[in-house]
């Protein structure tokens, strides 16, 4: 059987580097990866994942299609992969509830990701928030997925994944969902604000100054960097003496990123220089590596109309893949149901 990889990513507004760095690259290049080994992959946006918090219904649409146009720009290629949204292929609810009733509470209560995301209100949670995890799994068996790219943070749901399909297949005697693999994606760079080296970028911060945004122009990229926090401390040449410099750890460490180097190869090279030196260095390598995807970023969001298409044909194609299995669960559970 051939590789077939799938992956989610949750639609957000306003995408900057850390989106870029942390997430959309790798799946650019899973994707020319798993295409040179003649498989396929599935990436999909999950909005329906996204509504176990509360959304605004206009502001969600919006973003799905910004998530969709940042992806493509990126080089994400619809020609090569599956890109569709999740909500679109009605068979990841309809599995997702088959699967409610196969999944045991036992299990859900031991993923720490739903005590973390609760926090102190976890009777005021949405159910959804709960069983979010099971419907993950239903992402994956739905397309009889081989390999799903997972970090630290996911793979306890990628084991009730498998756990889940493992007691389908034994309960009803069938060999109707694959167990997937974990497939352990290249480490993301983990990218900072500007103004805090000790807090993560974000599209929250008040501070426009504190983010790259996938938009902004050479010159704002420039501004941005040249004003970023530092210290008057000189480069070092050791990854150790950066140890206690979280901004300078994070201008190193998005050089680093953007250059596919480690941080060590980027402070040999900058070894005893002062941050007037690197910032230059920095921007000039942000502008060349993001202008090409903000110009295709713009000229996609000019286009709605495409990007639905786009999305549109991804999800004809998806619920093709999915249809089988979702027939082969109802079947195997004894239950009448008309094919669409």
């Amino acid at each position: 059987m051939s590789k077939r990889v799938v992956s989610g990513i949750q639609p957000t507004g306003n995408l900057h580097l850390g989106n870029y760095l942390g997430a959309i690259r790798n799946w650019v290049r899973m994707q020319d990866e798993v295409a040179r080994d003649g498989g396929e992959c599935f990436f999909f946006l999950a909005d329906l994942h996204a509504i176990t918090v509360y959304n605004n219904p206009k502001e969600l649409a919006k973003n799905v299609r910004s998530m969709a146009a940042a992806l493509i720009a990126a080089g994400v290629d619809p020609a090569r992969s599956t890109l569709f949204n999740q909500a679109a292929v009605s068979a990841h609810a309809e599995l997702a509830w088959i699967l409610n009733c196969t999944a045991r509470i036992g299990w859900l209560n031991r993923m720490t990701q739903f005590k973390e995301k609760s926090g102190k209100d976890r009777e005021g949670a949405s159910i959804g928030l709960f069983a979010y995890p099971v419907l993950q799994a239903a992402d994956v068996l739905i397309y009889r997925a081989t390999h799903v790219p997972v970090g630290e943070d996911q793979k306890q749901h990628l084991e009730l994944a498998r756990d889940i399909a493992t007691k389908f297949n034994t309960d009803f005697e069938t060999e109707l969902f694959v167990l997937p693999e974990p497939m352990i994606p290249p480490s993301a760079a983990r990218i900072m604000s500007l103004r805090d080296g000790s807090a993560k970028m974000s599209k929250s911060d008040p501070s426009d100054m504190s983010r790259i945004n996938l938009t902004d122009d050479a010159d704002s990229i420039t501004a941005k960097i040249r004003k970023a926090r530092t210290d008057p401390e000189p480069i070092p040449g050791d990854p150790a003496g950066l140890a206690e410099r979280p901004e300078a750890r994070n201008l190193v460490g998005i050089y680093a990123a953007l250059a596919d180097e480690t941080p060590a190869q980027v402070l040999a090279r900058f070894e005893g220089q002062g941050f007037g030196a690197f910032k230059p260095a920095l921007a000039e390598l942000l502008v060349e590596t993001l202008k090409p995807i903000a110009t295709r970023l713009a000229e996609l969001e000019r286009d709605p109309a495409e990007l639905d298409r786009i999305l549109a044909a991804g999800a004809n194609k998806a619920r093709a893949a999915a249809e089988p299995v979702v027939a082969g669960a109802y079947a195997a559970l004894g239950l009448n149901r008309e094919t669409r």
